[in-house]
């Protein structure tokens, strides 16, 4: 298996294999409490994350470093032209009253212009406001007026009709240009008599301590609250962990890097990996859907050689697969396959890291048995160059990261919020560790505090909310951020991720129950679509759950029922509750039997964005769940 030769050739490069420095801090009972790792990029004295696309320009013009889809085509785009094409943006916008320090709210999917977007703004001085595709008027309401945008760049009509709801009781609405009425070109046209020297200036004003966007949060609760996010910022989140990665990258797999990007760029993670591409001069791509069915065409045509997702991603590409075996009617073989994987996985990984011997020969050759029949399948899903991913937003299932590694992917876990520039970790690229969230990214430290709660420190950590010192307050002592998730250290620093402090259950027994351990591998087994694990001042812990759509379409093809058939009817069917079965005895796995699921319910329906159940980064808005569904969770109860 290729993947694994290459990153034994590249470990034995000692300059690869020993680049992480890391300090481990102990109590005096021996436990790891802190762990902090050196820079690898300096900080800038000087300069922007504006200063990117002009670099790249000046050093390789013909460089290739974006790819715009137009139709099935991918047109490569240089870095002179990229460069240009900032350069008009800004014009138009400085033609349009854009002050230095003065704010640009982006609401749109992802797509090519929202990177020109960023650029451009930076370049005129101003600061980026994202703002959700699918944000409702309230909330664009709120985030224009909160953060003093003066002007809107939104993709459709239908986007520019909720800004102007949103903002029609404002004393002066923003300014709005529509991407699907060529925003950019008309930006252009209006920037004409702009001397480029005007761009120029404005961006050598620029510091890295400049304020580069204001970030909202997600809001799972309340009200979203803008992450003052600045140059200095994303600087050190993106090229530190270009420095981590990159290098290691290309030795693996010897190719020119690319990816594509489909992550929300109104999320800081999206944003982040933009920024990382560019100053490593990575191929980039755009697609506006993390739909997995509307996605891998894209990934087939594209060819990216890594990804960076969600757990979402990867449990729904598994579950494809697992669909197309049981369609052809080699269910049960896909069934081995994947516990052949996941042994597989553990035995090479302990031999990789120097823990154990290995898979033995026939451990060996079933596995070269499920490469022709499933784990190739795997790899054209995702285009065939793919060797490695980058997965965060929440913790992915341990079993799910081997499979894929035995199918010839790593997948690399970080773990990260808007106030530490996305990843505040990541598992470095020599060392894997399924099932932890890896080390701090270099220049970065993390520690437990006596309650579990995960601190963290360094480069990437904000310095306030806009326009709210009592919750940057709350957050910000001592130079540490309180992130409010649990979490440990292992011996070696790793860390991992047990839950959220708010959303920790204490059962009437007194015991503490996490539910995000139960719900992530509750997720990662088919038929589940959502869940919520309940049980706080409770006899037992119980589950809420729902039925992943296409997992539903593909159960009545295989039983044979109309594909009409209610939801009312499917949630009783004692065929789907024993596969539902199947799910919740593999999340009790991972707990002792005071913390294991003891009921669940089937509910029709979904926790979609759309109802107000899920945040556009696809979070679970607990009170808003079991709200909703509260005569469901009392019958969990009942006799």
């Amino acid at each position: 298996m290729g993947v694994r030769r290459d990153l034994k050739r590249a470990q034995q490069r000692g300059d690869l294999a020993s680049r992480t420095e890391v300090e481990l801090i102990r109590d005096e009972s021996g436990t790891v409490r802190e762990v902090r790792t050196a820079p690898m990029a300096p900080r800038p004295t000087t300069g922007s994350t504006a200063d990117l696309p002009f670099t790249n320009a000046g050093e390789a013009p013909e460089a290739v470093v974006l790819r715009r889809q137009e139709g099935a085509v991918w047109r490569p785009v240089t870095a002179a032209a990229f460069a240009a094409e900032v350069t008009a943006t800004a014009k138009g916008l400085i033609a349009a009253g854009l002050e230095p320090g003065g704010r640009v709210a982006v609401m749109s999917r992802t797509r090519y212009e929202w990177t020109v977007l960023d650029f451009a703004i930076w370049a005129a001085g101003g600061q980026t406001v994202p703002v959700y595709a699918t944000s409702s008027a309230e909330q664009v309401e709120w985030i224009v007026r909160d953060s003093g945008a003066r002007f809107a760049v939104v993709e459709s009509d239908g986007n520019a009709d909720t800004v102007a709801t949103g903002t029609a009781g404002h004393p002066e609405p923003p300014r709005m240009w529509r991407l699907d009425e060529d925003a950019l070109g008309r930006l252009a046209v209006l920037g004409r008599e702009v001397p480029d020297e005007e761009v120029t200036k404005r961006r050598a004003a620029l510091t890295p301590d400049t304020v580069a966007t204001i970030c909202y949060t997600s809001g799972t609760t309340g009200r979203p609250k803008g992450c003052v996010l600045t140059h200095a910022n994303l600087h050190a989140e993106a090229a530190n962990t270009v420095e981590l990665l990159h290098p290691v990258f290309q030795e693996v797999t010897g190719q020119v890097a690319s990816t594509l990007l489909f992550l929300p760029l109104a999320h800081i993670l999206g944003r982040t990996l933009q920024i990382a591409c560019l100053t490593a001069r990575i191929e980039l791509g755009h697609f506006p859907s993390i739909k997995p069915d509307e996605l891998r065409p894209a990934l087939r045509r594209f060819r990216p050689t890594f990804l960076v997702g969600v757990p979402y991603l990867f449990e729904k590409i598994h579950d494809t697969g697992r669909a197309t075996a049981e369609k052809i009617g080699r269910g049960a073989s896909f069934d081995r396959a994947d516990r052949v994987g996941v042994r597989f996985g553990e035995a090479y990984l302990n031999k990789f890291l120097g823990t154990g011997k290995g898979p033995r020969a026939g451990l060996y050759a079933l596995w070269a048995l499920y490469d022709l029949l499933v784990y190739r399948r795997i790899r054209k899903e995702l285009g065939g160059r793919m060797r490695y991913a980058i997965s965060g937003g929440s913790p992915l299932d341990r079993d799910l990261n081997l499979f894929f590694y035995a199918a010839g992917i790593i997948v690399y876990e970080g773990y990260g919020l808007t106030e530490t520039t996305a990843a505040a970790t990541i598992v470095p690229p020599l060392k894997p560790r399924p099932g932890t969230v890896g080390l701090p990214v270099p220049g970065t430290a993390v520690r437990i505090a006596d309650d579990g709660e995960v601190l963290i420190t360094g480069g990437v950590v904000f310095g306030a909310y806009w326009n709210n010192t009592a919750a940057t307050d709350a957050v910000l002592g001592d130079g540490w951020f309180a992130t409010g998730d649990l979490g440990s250290l292992d011996q070696d620093g790793y860390l991992t991720i047990t839950g959220r402090k708010k959303d920790i259950l204490i059962t009437k027994g007194g015991k503490n129950v996490s539910p995000a351990v139960l719900e992530d591998r509750l997720r990662s087994r088919s038929p589940v679509g959502q869940c919520i694990v309940v049980g706080d001042n409770r006899a037992y812990v119980a589950a809420l759950i729902t039925l992943d759509p296409e997992a539903v379409a593909h159960w009545l093809s295989v039983h044979k029922l109309p594909a009409d058939t209610p939801m009312s009817e499917i949630v009783r069917d004692p065929r789907i509750l024993a596969d539902i079965q199947k799910a919740v005895d593999h999340a009790n796995q991972a707990v002792s039997r005071a913390e294991s699921i003891r009921r669940f319910a089937l509910v029709e329906g979904e926790f979609t964005e759309d109802n107000g159940l899920l945040t556009p980064s696809l979070k679970i808005k607990r009170h808003a769940v079991m709200t909703v569904f509260a005569q469901e969770i009392e019958a969990l109860y009942g006799d």
